[in-house]
């Protein structure tokens, strides 16, 4: 997958997970250069055992399980491991359009974007992320045979009939504008199932997502008349192969909390534990990030 966008509550004590009020309600910051502004969230949420996160019902990443009636995926499960050995122990989802998961943080909806969302240079200049859990490259959805053999984002620029359907918000969209494809021959969906309906129906001839996305769908066994496109070559956008990493975000004063997920992701991703959890989303050892940081992502290092 993935993108992004926005209340304040009547009081900053009414809620323990929201972030402080105002300026004029922040202490100044202290002798280390650390208001107590940037461990509100932190405190609070470790104070109470729980706190919000905000979802966009996308599997694998993360969705409501409706038969065990709890938010799963990827990113709530490595959310909820490191959140427990910070002692928050209880999760809260707010269902979100992914399109509204950054405003919704700003707003103080919820503390946590926990939603496979990519690091971008232009997310980061409203959220603060975590280093990524994963990385994954994109896939597109076609009509059984691939009529029109589309298998790459150069290839519906280069083919003046061919529609691509993205999720609304999503980083497919970016990357359908940056190969070229026409802003009008694409359409917008707001959500994976409604995309995989419209390659079905003809509205679109392929649906761009993330491959585990892809993976997903096509997997439930209901997504007749389709097929993956095979073989599928990734954009290179600016010069460069894309490839998404996904991650956390945050609100821009909570660097305390960013900063205490880090440490425990940095002791987790790749360990037989955190396999253990993603492999039933479809991820494996071919999806860490690596090295890759948030920073690097962000284009500041």
């Amino acid at each position: 997958m993935r993108s992004a966008r926005f209340a304040l509550a009547l009081g900053c004590t009414l809620s323990v997970t929201l972030a402080a009020c105002s300026d004029a309600d922040k202490p100044a910051a202290g002798a280390d250069g650390q208001s107590e502004a940037d461990t509100s969230t932190l405190a609070k949420a470790q104070e109470a055992g729980r706190i919000r996160i905000g979802y966009a019902n996308e599997a694998p990443f993360a969705y409501m399980d409706s038969s065990a009636g709890q938010l799963t995926g990827e990113a709530p499960e490595v959310l909820r491991h490191v959140l427990d050995e910070l002692g928050i122990k209880e999760v809260e989802g707010v269902l979100t359009e992914f399109g509204s998961l950054i405003p919704g943080l700003q707003a103080n909806r919820f503390d946590i974007i926990a939603a496979g969302m990519y690091v971008t240079p232009e997310r980061c200049k409203q959220a603060i992320f975590s280093n990524p859990t994963y990385g994954i490259g994109s896939a597109f959805v076609v009509r059984e045979g691939n009529p029109k053999a589309l298998d790459s984002f150069a290839a519906v620029a280069q083919d003046d009939s061919a529609r691509l359907g993205v999720v609304v918000g999503a980083i497919e969209a970016e990357y359908a504008d940056k190969s070229g494809v026409p802003a009008a021959r694409v359409v917008v969906f707001p959500d994976a199932a409604s995309a995989l309906a419209g390659v079905q129906a003809g509205r679109v001839d392929a649906y761009a997502a993330t491959s585990l996305t892809v993976n997903d769908l096509l997997g439930k066994g209901k997504a007749t008349g389709v097929e993956r496109a095979e073989p599928f070559t990734d954009p290179v956008i600016d010069g460069k192969d894309v490839r998404g990493y996904g991650a956390f975000a945050f609100r821009n004063d909570d660097t305390a909390l960013r900063d205490a997920v880090n440490e425990k992701l940095a002791a987790f991703i790749g360990s037989p534990a955190h396999l253990e959890a993603v492999s039933p989303f479809g991820f494996t050892e071919a999806e860490l990030p690596g090295d890759t940081t948030a920073a690097m992502l962000c284009g500041e290092g």
